[in-house]
């Protein structure tokens, strides 16, 4: 695991580092500059390209039978208590937990850092905090016996963004008729994006409004 250093003792913690005399700011330190090439480096988790490589290939492969069929397929996930989906054609990777690397000044309660996805540099988020999440309660009931928390990548127009999830559970295929309005008991933030609401496995299920929360990532982050 790189030492962040410049965050304990750097720019962006106490600033009691000597060689901040010498460099002025720790993006000018060769220590700083190696933690990002070693960052690139990292060796990927075993397993990784197989898990969901299948299901992500196959959902994608789903764009034509969508329109022949009238079908939406959506990719449903937990996040503290919320069941929530996107759509499915957003879904790119999902992998294990890497370590996120915060930026000085930059990272915050939504933007989180750098993370390293199969060699890649990707922009990582807190999607919890964007919605306004709380903690699940400890007698929350899990679909799955095993629950992971996983890594997800998103896409959209060439917008990429990366954030974790308690639990996720697959793509599911369901009717536009089966999306019903938006209660009035979900929390005011998680209204805002959620463009209706999937009753799956006696869960209510949250699905996004993809279009808002691409559009909100761009103007809080980039």
């Amino acid at each position: 695991m790189t030492d962040d250093c410049w965050n304990t003792i750097g720019v962006a913690g106490d600033r009691t580092c000597s060689q901040l005399k010498t460099f002025i700011h720790c993006r000018n330190c060769p220590v700083y500059s190696d933690a990002g090439r070693s960052l690139l480096e990292q060796e990927l988790p075993a397993g990784y390209l197989d898990e969901w490589t299948d299901l992500l290939r196959s959902s994608q492969g789903e764009t034509n039978a969508v329109t022949t069929t009238d079908t939406v397929s959506v990719g449903i996930f937990r996040l503290s208590g919320e069941w929530l989906a996107l759509p499915a054609r957003l879904f790119k990777e999902v992998t294990q937990i890497s370590v996120t690397h915060t930026l000085p000044h930059r990272s915050n309660n939504i933007f989180i850092g750098l993370v390293n996805i199969r060699g890649e540099i990707q922009l990582c988020i807190s999607l919890k905090s964007l919605l306004g999440l709380e903690a699940a309660d400890a007698g929350k009931q899990n679909i799955s016996p095993v629950v992971y928390e996983r890594m997800v990548v998103v896409e959209r127009e060439g917008s990429r963004w990366v954030f974790g999830v308690d639990e996720i559970y697959g793509i599911h295929r369901i009717l536009p008729e089966q999306i019903g309005n938006v209660p009035a008991t979900i929390s005011k933030v998680a209204e805002t994006y959620t463009k209706g609401i999937i009753n799956w496995q006696g869960q209510s299920v949250c699905y996004l409004d993809d279009d808002l929360l691409f559009y909100t990532l761009a103007k809080k982050v980039l």
